[in-house]
Order: C-alpha cells, then sequence, then structure tokens
C-alpha cells in the first residue's frame, strides 16, 4: 500500500516566503547605496560608506521600517558586506604595497598590531565590554566599519557593541579628515611624510582620501598605499581571532565544531585570492574600474544596513567611557604611525 503523498505545510509555505524575503530589505539597502554613490559622483570629496551610514542613522531615527524589511537588511550587512570585502581585495597591488619598503611595512604591522592590544587594554582598564573594546580597536586600528563587520562575525558580541564601534569610527574618523592635516601642516614633514602618517592614522580609506587630498602634493598616493596595506592586516587578525575564539569554544560543555567559527573564514580567503589576482594576473583597467565600483556599491549597502542599527540610545546606554577609548584609540594610533615614519623615514 502506497503511503499518500504530503499536503504542503504552513511551515513549508514560511519557507518559501522566507527565501525570497530577503529581496525587499536587500533593495532598500542597494537603493540607499546607489544614492550614496551618486552623492560621491556630485562630492567626489565625499565617502560613498560614510554618507550610506549616516544615511542609514538618519532613516532609523526617522522611520520605523517594516519588519518584511529586516531579513534583506540582515543579508546586506553580513553577507554583502563580505562580498565587498572579497572586491576590496582587488584594489591591493601587493607590489605598491611592497615598495613603501620593509622599515614602513614594519610600521604598519606596529601600528596594527599597537592599536589593537593598546585600546584593548585602555578599554579594560575603562571597564568596558570586551569584545566592545576589541571591535573599536579593529576599527581604529585597521579599516574602519569594514574591519568592525569582518571582525563581529568571529567573536561573542551584542548587537550594541557592534553599533557603538561602528558610530564611534563615523565620529572620530569624520574629526581626523580635518584635524590631522591641520596638524601635519604645522611641522616641517615633506607632503609624502605627511600622506604617510595619515595613512597609517586615519581610520576608513575614504577618510584618508580626503584627507590626504587636502595635504595636497605627493600624500594622497602615499596615505592610500599606506592604508591599503593596513586593509591588508584584516585577513591575518580575523584569522588569529578566530583561533582564539576555536580555542576558547573548545573547552566549553556545548562547544562543537559545528559552533565554532571556521579556522580562515571564507571571505578573508577570497579577499587574500583577489589580492593575489590583482598582483599576478594581468587584468583589464576596465574591469577593476567596474570591481572597484561594484565594491564600493556593496559595501555602502552593507554599511547602510549597520547604520540602520546604529541609535542614538545606544550611544547613550555606550556613555562616555566608549567615547573616551574611541578618543585615546585615536591619538593612540596617530601616535604610533607619527613615530614610527619618523624613524622609518
Amino acid at each position: 500500500m502506497t503511503e499518500p503523498a504530503l499536503a504542503p505545510t504552513p511551515n513549508m509555505h514560511h519557507d518559501a516566503d522566507h527565501a525570497t524575503s530577503i529581496w525587499p530589505g536587500l533593495a532598500v539597502c542597494l537603493g540607499a547605496a546607489a544614492v550614496a554613490y551618486g552623492i560621491q559622483t556630485v562630492i567626489p570629496g565625499l565617502s560613498a560608506l560614510l554618507v550610506a551610514i549616516l544615511l542609514g542613522v538618519t532613516v532609523s531615527h526617522a522611520v520605523r521600517l517594516p519588519q518584511v524589511l529586516q531579513p534583506g537588511i540582515k543579508v546586506a550587512a553580513k553577507r554583502v558586506l563580505r562580498i565587498g570585502i572579497v572586491l576590496l581585495g582587488l584594489q591591493l597591488a601587493l607590489d605598491d604595497i611592497l615598495d613603501l619598503g620593509w622599515a614602513m611595512l614594519g610600521v604598519v604591522v606596529v601600528i596594527v598590531a599597537g592599536g589593537l592590544l593598546g585600546t584593548v587594554l585602555i578599554g579594560r582598564l575603562l571597564h568596558l565590554p570586551a569584545p566592545q573594546a576589541l571591535l573599536i580597536a579593529c576599527g581604529f586600528s585597521i579599516c574602519g566599519a569594514a574591519a568592525v563587520a569582518g571582525v563581529e562575525g568571529t567573536i561573542e558580541r551584542e548587537d550594541e557593541d557592534v553599533a557603538t564601534a561602528i558610530a564611534l569610527v563615523v565620529v572620530f574618523g569624520t574629526l581626523m579628515i580635518g584635524i590631522a592635516p591641520l596638524a601635519l601642516s604645522l611641522t616641517s614633514l615633506s607632503s609624502h611624510d605627511q600622506g604617510l602618517i595619515a595613512g597609517g592614522s586615519i581610520h576608513e580609506v575614504a577618510q584618508v582620501v580626503a584627507a590626504g587630498g587636502l595635504i595636497g602634493g605627493g600624500a594622497l598616493s602615499a596615505a592610500v598605499v599606506v592604508k591599503l596595506a593596513r586593509v591588508l592586516m584584516l585577513a591575518p587578525v580575523v584569522t588569529v581571532l578566530g583561533l582564539l575564539e576555536r580555542r576558547r569554544t573548545a573547552g566549553t560543555q556545548h562547544a562543537s565544531d559545528t559552533a565554532r567559527p571556521p579556522l580562515v573564514p571564507l571571505f578573508v580567503a577570497g579577499f587574500l585570492a583577489a589580492a593575489l589576482l590583482r598582483t599576478f594576473a594581468p587584468m583589464p583597467a576596465l574591469a577593476l574600474a567596474t570591481g572597484q565600483q561594484l565594491q564600493v556599491l556593496l559595501l555602502s549597502a552593507a554599511m547602510f544596513a549597520l547604520g540602520l542599527g546604529v541609535h542614538v540610545s545606544m550611544l547613550r546606554k555606550a556613555g562616555i567611557r566608549s567615547f573616551a577609548l574611541g578618543g585615546l584609540s585615536t591619538v593612540l594610533v596617530a601616535s604610533i604611525a607619527t613615530g614610527g615614519v619618523l624613524l622609518a623615514t
């Protein structure tokens, strides 16, 4: 006797609906990214990523988004972000970074390592939650909001920790666009050396571009190459944090291989593969330009999604100690960068 075919259940319909429910929220995030990219095109010194974050923060305070958008927003904040980080690797020509010289490359490593360890230590002294201090450290030491978002998937943290770290990157990184060129103009350093310091000190790639443009001369190209060298450090940092998290969870009672973070996250491997492709494979200028535009669009969509999670109530809850850590971390990273450049050049 054959068994009757199973009738569709409500859960089956729900699963089918869920599979397509990412598109409304994803469309909103991509639309916001297009707006941010358009603003950057009109005002070249303004970062599309920064505009997207600010748009997200503004929307989060202005309207209450319908629940149907939430699945797509979550996809933008996670998967779209990681695809954007992979494409970011196409902007990294390793030979350009090697041209900095071993002394300057050592300075970059010290900036990232010193910024990470110092910020985490200061956060401990300020009695801040360890995950929040670590996310702030990564954002300020490596590459801003993209580093925060890249690292948060490898550690146990609260959503408020991520939102606070991203908000602080926006606040202090934006301040550094004006402060760094002004402070460096008071020195007798060449524009090239000023660019090296700016690239070693400022949080976001786009913020570095803006500051390098304000400094002028040969500062912009020097600043960008140093900043991209810092971006490259995202891969080993995420890998090390993943190893530490695996070691930590391995000793817990309910730990399992499926619950532990991967040894090397797929997006980190993709990021490194893209950088190697950019370095060793002949790539047409059109392909590189298209990849760069797509990377900005995807990262802007992710930044908008992350900005939607930033609310002033969270910042109030974070309190003055989080802002103090942001200020102290900025000073720490800038001090290491300045001292390192002076010694290396």
